[in-house]
């Protein structure tokens, strides 16, 4: 009976209702949920996000004729100085002292470096010494010719007057011819002395290096304690120059057109030189000559190129990309459409027409804006637009195909 009243205590139905939760758990849930969010977040952020699409940039710049000055021909180079020189020194001598620096610029006749004098002063005393004793014998005959004259002046009267014997005055005649042949020949000795004697002041004077022009120094050879030659020993330790210096005045362009382009390219013609480090900066330039040989190896046909500006940015083996012009850009006339330069690879092909994408705003705002435009004359790695952009305006280089209008961008650079 016990058992039955404990199974019916257990279906009875407890009618109190449940105590509330507690708020101090409310609070944990609510700071744990917040931790989870905020977590979520700088995971969101360090992972990218929507970050955008990384793309290089280049600058728009204005052209100044438009089609006015239409390039008909592209082509790339460098830049070479026509006046360009390793100076060493004529003799064979140890480096007494160096003078010159990377960058150093110096002025024609400027000492370089000086070598050891001591063989060059020597030689230079002992002629010295043999031009002293040639004038010192020279100077014994004299006075001895002088005597032998006197004598013979002399006995001439008296073998007229039978005082002497013919046979004395005959001697002394010969006496006073002898002394003037060897004054004579002391006259030569003391006349090559003294060209010896110059010789080995030059011989002084080799042992000073100066530079054969002005210029600036791109390089230092040699260093003080250094044997340096002339001619190349063969060992490998000994040097052959002190230095190199360029003339910058003296730089122009060489470039290597096609030969299937070569009849494009005239005497006289303008062209339009952009440095690969400077895109922004057009160089007025003219060429010079077409080189009258080709490299069959490669096809090409060498053209020199004169530049219209000197600047200090312009430096040897500079890359270069020059645009053969159809006309002067200052003939341009003034009511002809004006467009900007903008890198090949920033037109693009999308449904059918030519589009350059456009980098709007700038930082984390920066996205892509799609403009249509119509290009002009140009080729290879530069393009003339006509219109859709504005000079200074930020393009996108090799736009992915997968790039729309209005995509965030961020701006890596050329």
């Amino acid at each position: 009976m016990n058992t039955k009243a404990d199974l019916l205590r257990e279906l009875r139905i407890d009618r109190q209702p449940t105590p509330p939760p507690s708020r101090r758990g409310l609070w944990i849930g609510l700071a744990v949920a917040a931790v989870v969010l905020l977590a979520a977040g700088l995971a969101w952020m360090l992972l990218g996000g929507d970050r955008g699409i990384e793309v290089k940039t280049a600058t728009a710049v204005a052209t100044g004729g438009g089609s006015a000055a239409t390039s008909v021909l592209d082509a790339s180079g460098y830049v070479v100085a026509r006046r360009m020189a390793t100076v060493s020194s004529k003799i064979t001598g140890r480096v007494r002292e160096v003078l010159i620096e990377e960058g150093m610029a110096v002025e024609e006749g400027q000492v370089m470096a000086t070598l050891d004098p001591i063989d060059a002063d020597a030689q230079n005393d002992l002629a010295r010494a043999q031009l002293a004793a040639s004038r010192s014998q020279a100077g014994g005959i004299r006075a001895q010719l002088a005597e032998a004259e006197a004598n013979a002046r002399r006995l001439a009267t008296l073998v007229g007057q039978q005082l002497v014997s013919r046979a004395q005055y005959e001697q002394a005649v010969a006496q006073r011819d002898t002394l003037r042949a060897q004054l004579d020949t002391a006259q030569r000795n003391t006349r090559v002395a003294g060209e010896q004697l110059r010789i080995s002041d030059i011989g002084v004077d080799n042992t000073i290096v100066r530079a054969p022009f002005a210029g600036v120094v791109i390089a230092k050879a040699a260093q003080p304690g250094e044997i340096v030659s002339p001619l190349s020993a063969g060992g490998g330790f000994t040097r052959t120059g002190i230095g190199t210096i360029v003339d910058m005045d003296s730089l122009e362009v060489e470039v290597d057109v096609g030969e299937a382009y070569i009849g494009r390219v005239q005497a006289k013609m303008p062209v339009e030189a952009t440095l690969n480090a400077y895109q922004d900066w057009k160089i007025p330039a003219e060429v010079i000559a077409i080189i009258p040989t080709a490299d069959r190896g490669k096809a090409t046909v060498k053209v020199r190129v004169a530049l219209k500006e000197k600047d200090p940015r312009i430096v040897p083996d500079m890359g270069v990309t020059v645009s053969f012009l159809e006309r002067a850009p200052e003939q341009a006339d003034d009511d002809a459409p004006r467009g900007v330069r903008v890198p090949a690879a920033a037109v693009a092909t999308r449904d059918g027409g030519d589009v350059v994408f456009v980098v709007a705003g700038s930082g984390d705002d920066a996205v892509a804006e799609r403009r249509s435009v119509s290009t002009g004359g140009g080729g290879g790695a530069q393009r003339t637009v006509l219109s859709g952009i504005a000079p200074g305006e930020t393009v996108v280089l090799d736009p992915p195909e997968d790039l729309a209008d209005g995509d965030k961008v961020i701006a890596a650079g050329p």
